[in-house]
């Protein structure tokens, strides 16, 4: 089991009362985390040990003498903690972010979104809600993309344990243009990006010899068709930072260095580029005339593309001349077919 057995453990126990309104007796619970995690045996002095850690912790976890024996469970009542208090325009805010997430529908974490809205909405002053449902027929949330990833809530239920437990993961996944393949993946996390979801991985066994960081590779989870827990764990790497990892490049994508691409706007485009940034890192300079050469990182071609030919005439692609004859390729094409 990872060192960190304890931590996983206890969390699993929190998640197992919080489905159990009336409570588990010990054994009850012990069987379910045995089940649950994967584990071939477990004491219930342990149990109690995490119970208790859990009640010091400041979880507010009771136990009740029924019939049948003594069963723990999480109280309902608050003691001494603040409720959380909400307006009406930060209703408004939290729904938008609600609205965003749609592609999660059918997945844990909408679960979880859902149950959080739901408690909120049952505390609320009826005045309250009043008010927020009349400023949110105001506004709306557009460009989500019309898919969700319930077919696949259970291979993203297996990747979010791997990833707690640091459980290497073997998966059938299939690239575009490419067989379905057997992979053995090291995941560190999950990315949400344009409506997709990325699991962020290593693969077992390769580029060890390089940088952690560039051994993070992204594996859509639309190309998963399965994905197994294995009883084998990875050593994780505290030194990885997501967060920096993924803010390095403007899409998803992720290679050996990031290489600055240079495009020339009009002035019109430049002030496309300035209301809708393509990366926090990204450089503008403008020209004598009026024009300018914007510059950003990237990994690959295809996350700059698209986005030149998207700005047709007012842009032109400069740096590097490899992806500025890739473009030359793609309008050729074009030109075939357009005749």
């Amino acid at each position: 089991m990872a060192r960190n057995e304890q931590l996983i453990r206890q969390h699993k126990i929190i998640q197992i009362l919080e489905r159990r309104r009336y409570g588990s007796s010990l054994e009850e619970l012990r069987d379910a985390v045995v089940e649950e995690l994967g584990l071939t045996s477990l004491h219930v002095r342990s149990i109690r040990r995490d119970l208790e850690a859990l009640q010091v912790a400041g979880m507010n976890i009771v136990t009740e003498d029924l019939d049948t024996g003594k069963v723990w469970k999480l109280s309902r009542v608050d003691k001494g903690l603040h409720r959380i208090t909400i307006n009406a325009s930060e209703l408004i805010a939290l729904s938008m972010g609600r609205d965003l997430m749609l592609p999660l529908v059918g997945t844990p974490f909408w679960q979880g979104i859902e149950a959080f809205w739901n408690k909120i909405r049952e505390q609320l002053p009826a005045g309250v809600w009043e008010h927020y449902q009349k400023y949110r027929r105001t506004l709306r949330v557009l460009g989500v993309p019309a898919k969700t990833y319930e077919k696949q809530q259970g291979i993203l239920k297996t990747v979010n344990r791997a990833i707690s437990e640091h459980r290497i993961v073997e998966a059938e996944y299939e690239s575009i243009g490419k067989p379905i393949s057997t992979r053995f993946l090291e995941p560190y996390g999950l990315a949400l990006y344009q409506g997709s979801i990325y699991v962020i991985a290593m693969e077992e066994g390769r580029d060890v010899d390089k940088d952690p960081e560039d051994r993070l590779r992204h594996w859509k989870l639309d190309r998963f068709s399965k994905a197994t827990a294995l009883d084998r764990w990875y050593r994780y790497n505290e030194e990885v930072d997501l967060e920096a990892h993924l803010g390095q490049s403007v899409g998803i994508f992720r290679g050996e260095d990031p290489v600055t691409y240079k495009i020339k706007l009009s002035t019109r485009a430049a002030r496309w580029i300035q209301e809708e940034p393509w990366h926090s890192g990204q450089r503008v300079e403008t020209l004598p005339d009026g024009t300018c050469i914007l510059s950003v990182p990237a990994y690959q071609d295809l996350e700059i593309i698209p986005r030149v030919m998207a700005l047709g005439k007012d842009a032109e692609l400069i740096e590097p001349e490899s992806a500025r004859k890739e473009i030359k390729d793609w309008i050729a094409s074009l030109s075939d077919i357009y005749r």
